[in-house]
């Protein structure tokens, strides 16, 4: 096909064509030779100038481009006068605008155009007007595109390859074709010619400049690969008839492969009834990120389109996560935090906030963050520059009631998301109520029992595992508790409370009971019919246990409860084993989620950094060692252990429950010993509660409950919410 095959325009104006698809794309894709003044060398004349030669470069073809350096009056001034030489300062003035180019979110392109110039593709040459040695600027306008058998288009006008000329002003073209005869043919003979005057600087009134730092500068600056010859198929699709193109839309979209189910379509269609606020309180494991992505291009249509989406995750992690399902929703986000494999996120995060303001389709973005990242002052001085309405989306919505957070939750959030499978702080009615207010009534309800019934989790047998504090253990835990019940103080609303240092103690009498000594020889014993098994995660506590197989060692006896339990099933057991914590980075918890899914690893030993939003849905059996006294974590844990995966009918869940002592010993201690114990039996049983509930063997797990209850009937009877 050559380009008397393509039906042309005599002229296009830019507010009713989309010139880059009906124009350029066509016409160069089929050309051998592209010429192009463009008026002034701007930051993005670069970028825009891409739009289509991929192809032509790919047919070996050539790109020819004049402009005018953008002079500043003290460089005219400075030329006119003689104070320097004039190369100096166009080169200067050149490289200076070089230097402005910081649109990083278009850098594939520029990678193009620095690979062309590097293979000698592409030439740049400058322009200026001389006239009785006074400097001006050289501002014509036109282009002509050629083909293989000599046939060419010219184009003149207004137009200048700026993102403002092609998407926003008012700019024309006018066309002339080489095979129509008479006028129209003369005006491409006398376009090209004066072309050709100019580049080979033989125009008069015109000096024209080819600098080779220039070149290097830019290949320097921008070749950062191999070029992708695909950019306008990624940004332009082809509708099968010839010559038609369209362009990609840059907004929200509902992925055609994917259907929300009727409760998530519920969620959505409720969360637009509320204006776009609200809470999606959604079990771990029923599809809150895709119904919160379904809510955003929802709320996005609603404002055609002009809208600015800020996600939170409070871990590294669960940004990657949210990344992989983002992209389906033909969303290319801007993702921020101290390790983001977008280096130049905050260069992004400028640009994609000032082009909202000035380039129409490019009037949505996306940016997904850190809570921690999101908190900086760097970040929020640069979010109080959005002009448009933003939609606050919060994944594990619980954590932005700390004080650190919520105290940057206000009126610039028109519209705002939560997602929580527990909204409710533990200990914390303030920051919960605080959370309410902000975001608004629930949407949704779908809890876990609800999930499991329908099929969207997979149901469960949960076995309790009864393990038992040593003397010494429990000797140290009555002190503790001791300690605590004399930091107990009132708030303002005349709650019970902690000082500072009674919180401190409650965290080291937990650390106590989730290291408790007994577990890893119960566990040995529990995992030992598993040692030959797969799909097995073991959940420990941050904390340190006694490790007998290290007795005889030079290091402590004390070890990380982690580290003793990776040796008791690697070592100890043979088992295929990878710990799973904060200290692993993104590559390396690819690489064990990899080898878990194959089998090559046998078991994951995680802490909590697997209790929010990480999936690893072939879990079929987990050993719970060490438990939150908040139900939100442990409610969450049990969730990452009940995703749908393929083969998996149901999963098995030990939990060992830790209890202060023996119950058939109970009854051999007064109240007064007794009641030091009653918070720890109070946790447990009801985590056990919970748990058993949903389960299918939910009778077998009556009569432990009911030992428990028995043992300590009357504390549990006449006790009263306390912290001790």
């Amino acid at each position: 096909m050559c380009l008397p095959d393509i039906v042309l325009k005599p002229e296009y104006r830019t507010l009713k064509e989309d010139i880059v698809k009906d124009f350029y794309i066509p016409l160069l894709s089929k050309a051998k030779l592209y010429k192009r003044a463009v008026g002034y060398f701007s930051s993005t004349v670069l970028k825009d100038i891409s739009y289509g030669i991929a192809k032509l470069a790919q047919n070996q073809g050539k790109i020819l481009m004049v402009a005018s350096p953008n002079l500043s009056h003290e460089d005219i001034e400075a030329i006119a006068k003689g104070y320097d030489n004039r190369n100096k300062i166009i080169e200067r003035a050149i490289i200076t605008e070089i230097n402005k180019i910081d649109e990083y979110h278009d850098m594939d392109r520029l990678n193009l155009l620095a690979n062309l110039i590097s293979d000698g593709v592409m030439d740049i040459r400058f322009a200026v007007t001389l006239n009785n040695q006074q400097c001006g600027i050289y501002h014509e306008k036109m282009g002509i595109i050629e083909d293989e058998q000599g046939n060419k288009v010219a184009f003149s006008g207004s137009l200048n390859e700026t993102s403002n000329a092609l998407n926003n002003n008012y700019e024309s073209i006018d066309v002339f074709c080489s095979w129509n005869k008479g006028t129209e043919c003369e005006r491409v003979k006398l376009k090209d010619e004066a072309f050709e005057r100019i580049w080979n600087d033989t125009e008069q009134h015109i000096e024209v400049y080819s600098f080779p730092s220039v070149q290097d500068l830019l290949i320097e600056r921008f070749k950062k690969g191999p070029p992708d010859y695909k950019l306008d198929e990624k940004e332009f699709i082809d509708l099968s008839k010839e010559n038609q193109i369209k362009r990609i839309s840059r907004y929200p979209k509902f992925p055609q492969d994917l259907k929300l189910h009727p409760y998530q379509q519920e969620a959505v269609d409720n969360f637009a009834k509320e204006n776009f606020r609200g809470i999606f309180d959604m079990a771990t494991g029923t599809g809150k990120t895709i119904t919160a992505l379904a809510s955003i291009v929802r709320c996005s249509e609603s404002v055609h389109n002009k809208l600015a989406v800020v996600i939170l995750c409070p871990y590294q992690h669960l940004v990657t996560q949210w990344v992989e399902d983002i992209t389906r929703f033909n969303i290319n986000p801007i993702i921020g935090f101290s390790s983001s494999p977008q280096k130049d996120w905050e260069t992004k995060l400028r640009n994609a906030i000032a082009d909202q303001k000035f380039i129409a389709e490019k009037s949505f973005f996306c940016f997904i963050s850190t809570n921690k990242t999101f908190t900086s002052q760097k970040v929020q001085s640069i979010l109080n520059k959005i002009k448009a309405p933003i939609l606050l989306v919060a994944d594990e919505a619980h954590n932005l009631g700390a004080t650190s957070i919520s105290k940057h939750l206000d009126e610039r959030f028109t519209y705002r998301l939560a997602l929580s499978a527990t909204l409710d702080r533990h200990h914390d009615e303030g920051g919960t109520e605080l959370l309410y207010n902000f975001f608004g009534n629930k949407c949704i309800e779908y809890d876990l029992k609800t999930a499991i019934k329908n099929g969207f989790l997979t149901k469960y047998n949960y076995y309790p595992v009864l393990v038992y504090l040593t003397e010494d253990e429990l000797d140290q835990y009555h002190a503790y508790t001791t300690e605590i019940a004399k930091n107990i103080i009132y708030d303002k609303d005349g709650n019970t409370c902690l000082t500072i240092e009674g919180k401190k103690l409650a965290l080291q009498r937990s650390r106590l009971v989730a290291g408790a000594q007994n577990k890893l020889s119960v566990l040995k014993q529990e995992i030992l019919p598993y040692k030959d098994s797969s799909n097995i995660l073991v959940y420990c506590g941050a904390t340190t246990v006694y490790d007998e197989d290290h007795i005889n060692d030079d290091l402590s006896k004390e070890k990380r409860q982690i580290e003793a339990v990776v040796n008791l099933l690697g070592n100890g057991l043979g088992m295929k084993v990878h710990k799973f914590t904060a200290e692993e980075g993104i590559e390396d918890r690819e690489s064990i989620k990899s080898n878990f899914e194959s089998q090559t690893l046998q078991a994951i030993v995680a802490i909590k950094c697997l209790d929010e939003g990480v999936n690893i849905p072939g879990i079929k059996t987990a050993f719970i060692l060490a438990s939150s006294t908040n139900p939100k974590e442990y409610v969450q844990r049990r969730g990452r252990v009940l995703r749908l995966y393929p083969g998996k009918h149901r999963a098995e869940i030990f939990d060992f429950i830790t209890l202060p002592r023996r119950l058939d010993s109970v009854a051999n201690f007064g109240e007064e010993t007794l009641s030091k114990e009653l918070t720890q039996v109070k946790h447990e049983l009801s985590r056990l509660e919970e748990f058993a509930d949903c389960a299918e063997n939910k009778q077998g797990c009556s009569a432990l409950i009911d030992d428990i209850k028995m043992a300590y009937a009357v504390l549990l009877n006449n006790d009263e919410e306390n912290y001790v």
